[in-house]
């Protein structure tokens, strides 16, 4: 599951400030497994192997309403409901929102932590970027990354009016129901490490 270069160009548009965070950066070896997680599109190289684990194929976009798709259906209710509406309010704003990774299967998720591990070169090198399939909220279904151009920028913006929040300071595009009773989101953890 590859991301496509011109995707990955697109989305990086509107983030010069998370530039240096990219990952799959250079100096990588080709030959290694790689999560690719540029802009906000998750990606493990080889490509995950089972079909409804929450992973998407090379090129494929979700809208908020895809729920035919596990990535999108399994996610919480409420965060679905949640994504919807933000999803509606930002086509209003002539903002598409894209899902470009929801809900994944604790396999995938630990497919992932493995291709970081392989990536960076150690489990706690790793967890700054990807979660254990214990601590994942993605794997339960509580956790939302978004694409599209400009729509994690509308989203950090808006997002609480909906109950979303972005968590992590090197994520722009993670988003999960995290506002407190007076609809504000918490401070921003650094990385998903915490």
């Amino acid at each position: 599951m590859r991301m496509d270069p011109t995707l990955a160009t697109a989305g990086m548009l509107g983030l010069a400030t998370s530039a240096a965070l990219v990952l799959g950066a250079a100096g990588v070896p080709a030959e290694a497994p790689r999560i690719l997680l540029a802009d906000n599109t998750v990606s493990v190289e080889p490509p995950a192997v089972a079909p409804g684990d929450g992973s998407l194929a090379d090129g494929q976009t979700l809208t908020p309403f895809d729920v035919q798709n596990p990535a999108v259906g399994r996610l919480d209710p409420q965060l679905l409901d949640a994504i919807q509406q933000a999803a509606n309010a930002a086509k209003a704003d002539g903002i598409t929102l894209t899902i470009t990774s929801g809900w994944r299967s604790p396999e995938f998720q630990q497919r992932l932590l493995d291709s970081a591990v392989a990536q960076y070169g150690s489990l706690a090198a790793a967890r700054q970027y990807v979660q254990t399939p214990e601590a994942s909220k993605h794997v339960i279904g509580q956790a939302v990354d978004v694409g599209g151009v400009g729509a994690d920028q509308w989203l950090i913006a808006n997002g609480a009016r909906f109950g979303l929040c972005r968590i992590y300071a090197n994520e722009l595009w993670h988003f999960e129901l995290a506002t407190d009773a007076a609809g504000n989101c918490p401070p921003l953890l650094p990385n998903a490490a915490g």
